[in-house]
Order: C-alpha cells, then sequence, then structure tokens
C-alpha cells in the first residue's frame, strides 16, 4: 500500500515538474521571438544617417549627414548613425555590432568602421565600434563620450546636438586630440595652441619658399594649400564650435558615402548608455 503511495505521488510530481517545465519553456520562446529586432536590409543608398522615426528634422539630418561624409571622405572612417524607436527588448550593444557587421560599414581591409544606434523610446544609445578602429576609439573612450558629450543633450531633448557633439568627439578621438574633457568646458584651449602651430608651420614655409625665389604660380599653390591646412586644423581642434559643414553642401554627389559600404567587421567593441 505505501509502495502504491509513494509511486502515485512520485508520478504527480514527475507530471507537475514536467508541465512547469514546458511552460516555462514556451515563455522563453515567446520572449525570445517577441525581443528579435529585425536589421534592415543594407540600403541602396550608402549613407551616413539613417532616421527611421523622423527625430531630426531636415536641415538638422542634412548638417549630420554632410558632416559625416565630409569626414569619410579625407578620412576614410565611415560612421553612421541610425536612429530607431526601439530595440524590442535586444541588448543595444548586441544590436549595434550585428547591425554594423551585416552592413559592412567600413573597409573591408582597415576595418576602420562605427555606428551610433540610438533607440529613443527605451532610452539608451550605443556607440559599436569595428576591429580597425578599436585601438583609438576604446570601450572607456566610447562610454566617456556617451556620458559627458552625448547624453546632456539627450536629457533636454536636444537629439541633434547631442549627436553633433558625440561624432564630433569620436573625430578627435580617432586624431588623438579628445582629451575626456566636456566641449563646454573652460580649461586651456589646447585646440587653439594647435592651431597657432599651424599657423607657425605655414609662416615658416611661406618664408622659405619665398627665400628660394618661387614663381606666381607656385606661390597660389602655397595659398590654396594653407587655406585647406587651416580648414582641417579647425575641424579637428573645435569641437562643437558651429556647423563646419554647411558651406560645402554641394560636393558630396547625391549625399552619400563615395564607394558606399566596404565591408568592414565588428567585434563587438564599444559602449552603450542610457538616461
Amino acid at each position: 500500500m505505501l509502495q502504491f503511495v509513494l509511486k502515485s505521488n512520485y508520478k504527480k510530481c514527475f507530471k507537475s515538474l514536467l508541465s512547469g517545465t514546458l511552460i516555462l519553456c514556451a515563455l522563453f520562446s515567446t520572449n525570445l521571438s517577441f525581443s528579435q529586432f529585425d536589421i534592415p536590409k543594407i540600403p541602396s543608398k550608402q549613407t551616413s544617417v539613417y532616421d527611421y522615426i523622423g527625430l531630426l528634422n531636415g536641415n538638422q539630418k542634412q548638417q549630420l549627414e554632410q558632416d559625416l561624409i565630409r569626414y569619410s571622405d579625407s578620412t576614410s572612417t565611415q560612421i553612421v548613425v541610425a536612429i530607431i524607436s526601439s530595440t524590442k527588448g535586444e541588448n543595444i550593444n548586441y544590436l549595434a555590432a550585428n547591425w554594423g557587421e551585416k552592413w559592412g560599414i567600413g573597409d573591408t581591409e582597415k576595418d576602420n568602421g562605427i555606428l551610433v544606434l540610438l533607440a529613443k523610446n527605451d532610452r539608451k544609445i550605443a556607440i559599436s565600434t569595428g576591429k580597425g578602429t578599436e585601438h583609438l576609439l576604446t570601450d572607456a573612450m566610447s562610454k566617456r563620450i556617451i556620458e559627458r558629450q552625448i547624453i546632456p543633450y539627450f536629457k533636454q531633448n536636444d537629439y541633434y546636438n547631442g549627436l553633433q557633439y558625440g561624432v564630433r568627439a569620436i573625430y578627435r578621438v580617432m586624431t588623438g586630440e579628445y582629451k575626456n574633457t566636456n566641449s563646454t568646458t573652460s580649461d586651456f584651449p589646447v585646440g587653439f595652441v594647435v592651431f597657432l602651430f599651424f599657423v607657425f608651420i605655414i609662416i615658416i614655409i611661406a618664408l622659405s619658399k619665398k627665400n628660394n625665389g618661387n614663381d606666381n604660380h607656385n606661390g597660389k599653390h602655397f595659398r590654396q594649400d594653407r587655406g585647406r591646412s587651416i580648414l582641417d586644423a579647425i575641424i579637428l581642434s573645435n569641437m562643437g564650435r558651429g556647423g563646419f559643414g554647411g558651406s560645402s553642401s554641394g560636393s558630396f554627389g547625391g549625399g552619400g558615402f563615395s564607394g558606399g559600404f566596404g565591408g568592414g567587421s565588428f567585434g563587438g567593441g564599444g559602449a552603450s548608455g542610457g538616461w
């Protein structure tokens, strides 16, 4: 009799355990299917800004897009900004890395792509780096940019300036100039010193060419190079001090990356943050 009772209780416990396991598996599977975000197919127009929710107005999107294209044209590093409403429960770091890999942002040999992914309704943003940029744009540096340059603006619902200050901080990191200070700080103006150094070099070159008796043609060529050098110095040393892409809006050939995405590889580097 006792043996029968034990067998009966054992069967009941086993059935309860099996039912509970099946319920948990069903819930887990449902959650996975619900949280999966479908990364868009590689767009036919491969450019720098993809605003899927219309967060930026037309002028803001165009300005940000042109700034990033101009940076890519001069450095070959492709920085892409993607704006969505939600990751649908998916980890934003994981999603950003997969997104960058699927689209092949950056050069296939240099792996120099960077994806900035903003999920507005989740109040989260991630910076994902291609393998060729990780040595400069480290995880810690990405985190600092998010916390110090981007989130303060996002908290004020100023998404455009948050993205602009963020990508310009990335520019400076990639040239070794970013010192982890906020762009509004009153610290010693290192950027201005760099600018003066460029001017000093230009003067030395000018005097040298004058002493060598160069003709007018060479002088004209020098003035063009000088103007280009000064412009580059301003771009790299004055993050966030006015737009620098507006005057060249007619030079982008339709507003996309030259040659499109190259097939860069993403290794999961980067960081994320929320507000």
